[in-house]
């Protein structure tokens, strides 16, 4: 084994957050794939010497067969596997046209943000998930401030 096939594999990934009536796109990994029967957002490994933007239309024409517009990024997320590391890349987007074709995921769901994290994702994504629910608002309370009925701010 060379010493480059002993150093840990990192991969760079461009992944979407694709926004439709208010409902994500999530897909699951097929059992032939990486981290199989997980739930993930749609995209790939960005190639050398290819934009994070650039990969990200051609890898949902690639495995969905759509045309992407891509929007704002959000915060990249490194997470370790036990045999390698990632860093993903999400950008909101939206379909600018086809139908979803599955070339490569076995299954995807539309879903309300904040029913996100009822599906089983790849640790990779979580950090995503929870910074774009906070965003959209939708990220579950972690306690209530107020009993109920009750107003903010008064005994």
């Amino acid at each position: 084994m060379s010493h480059t096939e002993e150093q840990r594999r990192h991969v760079h990934v461009a992944c979407a957050i694709v926004e439709r009536d208010g409902l994500v796109l999530s897909a699951l990994r097929s059992a032939s794939m990486n981290l199989p029967l997980k739930w993930e957002f749609p995209g790939g490994k960005i190639e050398p010497g290819e934009g994070r933007e650039e990969c990200l239309k051609r890898e949902m024409v690639e495995e969905m067969g759509v045309e992407v517009e891509v929007g704002q990024a959000l915060t990249p997320a490194t997470h370790s596997y036990p045999s390698f590391d990632v860093t993903l890349y999400p950008y909101l987007c939206r379909i600018a046209s086809g139908e979803i074709t599955l070339y490569e995921h076995s299954e995807v769901r539309w879903l309300l943000p904040a029913k996100m994290l009822e599906l089983e994702w790849a640790d990779a994504d979580l950090p995503i998930i929870l910074e774009y629910q906070q965003m959209r608002g939708e990220a579950e309370p972690l306690f209530t401030a107020t009993a109920p009925g009750s107003r903010p701010g008064l005994p």
